[in-house]
């Protein structure tokens, strides 16, 4: 394991089968605040800050999405949590992924939210290193309003996106733009991942297309898809009961074996 593993700050609610919900980029762990009173009753829900992000320490460099795996055991291990339903949503989901590769027995249930398996496109992959480059030279990050846009069609969420944005760690944001640019493709993962698992897509999200969620369900071997209507990349904030509905039913299908 990556000895310089951080400690992540993190919330915790409720009792039950662990799930730890695992925010994206460049997030903290407050998107799932309207999802958590929905799940508490049946499950003990963590909500980490990742490295550089919220309350959570930073470091330098590249934010390998293996190191930040990492940090989600080295989580687990202080909680004394043997295993444990993960659910990422978009980065999330590319670290859900790397944990799913390297610690499989630590899952009990698995969740891809507005996420992908596929690696970046070439021109995708310059893009976030061209804006990496940028924000480590300037030392701020500067928003790309046509980016912010994609995220949601509600303008409230992307009002909320925006704070985010704005308060988000420089040194952070570049280092997971690196790492993003330079992770691996886990379609060829997929088929590996046993345990119950779900993909969460949003109807018309200019992010992730949901044809490439129907490929990953298709995958899976088993999963189910929710296709969230009229949602966009934030369906925790645009619809968090759809989205409760579907950590629901597979909370109940790990709780079945």
């Amino acid at each position: 394991m990556n000895k310089s593993g951080m400690d992540l700050f993190f919330t915790e609610a409720g009792s039950g089968t662990p799930m730890m919900l695992v925010h994206g980029f460049p997030l903290d762990h407050t998107i799932w605040d309207q999802v958590v009173p929905g799940l508490r009753n049946r499950a003990r829900v963590i909500t980490p800050d990742l490295r550089g992000y919220g309350q959570s320490p930073s470091s330098s460099g590249i934010y390998r999405m293996e190191d930040m795996a990492e940090d989600l055991v080295r989580l687990m291990d202080r909680l004394k949590i043997d295993r444990v339903i993960l659910a990422g949503h978009s980065m999330g989901g590319y670290i859900s992924l790397s944990f799913a590769a390297a610690f499989p027995d630590r899952l009990s249930g698995f969740a891809l939210v507005t996420s992908q398996a596929a690696a970046d496109a070439p021109e995708r992959r310059q893009g976030r290193i061209a804006q990496a480059e940028k924000i480590e030279q300037t030392g701020k990050n500067e928003i790309d309003e046509a980016g912010l846009a994609r995220y949601s069609p509600d303008p409230a969420v992307r009002a909320k996106t925006r704070i985010y944005m704005e308060k988000a760690n420089p040194l952070a944001v570049a280092g997971c733009l690196r790492g993003m640019a330079d992770r691996k493709d886990r379609m060829a993962l997929l088929p590996s991942i046993r345990v119950p698992s779900v993909v969460i897509a949003g109807e018309i999200d200019d992010l992730i297309s949901p044809r490439r969620s129907e490929e990953m369900v298709s995958l899976l071997p088993d999963a189910r898809l929710y296709m969230v209507p009229g949602g966009g990349h934030m369906v925790m904030m645009e619809a968090p009961g759809a989205v409760v509905s579907a950590l629901s039913d597979l909370l109940t299908r790990v709780e079945a074996i």
